[in-house]
């Protein structure tokens, strides 16, 4: 099976900076989009950012501006470098891929995976 690989949370101050990334591994054809989102106490999942294996890329709203996230298609790897962090962004990040699997699987189209998540907690 396919699984992600999410490296790069923990503790900084407001203000400050984290990166994180999320590698792809198993048996897969190609990953056609990769993105981050994440859950607060006492929220809903949301999206933070996605990227295509084209470049196209999505951002919330609220990260816009600080947020930046880039992929290497050849190590199936994303990153999200996040900047200027808040303490609302205090959340479990979570990297999500859709891929192609192989053709021996008999899938038609694509699916998708997600990452254990990793802790981010940004201090006052």
């Amino acid at each position: 099976q396919v699984q992600l690989v999410e490296s790069g949370g923990g503790l900084v101050q407001s203000g400050g900076s984290l990166g994180l990334s999320c590698a792809a591994s198993g048996s897969f054809r190609s990953v056609i989009i990769m993105g981050w989102y994440r859950r607060a106490p006492g929220k809903q999942r949301e999206m933070v950012a996605t990227i295509t294996s084209g470049g196209n890329t999505n951002y919330a709203d609220s990260v816009k501006g600080r947020f930046t996230i880039s992929r290497d298609n050849a190590k199936n790897t994303v990153y999200l470098q996040m900047n200027t962090l808040k303490p609302e962004d205090t959340a479990v990040y979570y990297c999500n891929v859709g891929y192609i699997p192989k053709a021996e699987t008999g899938i038609v189209g694509y699916l998708e995976v997600w990452g254990q998540g990793t802790l981010v907690t940004v201090s006052s």
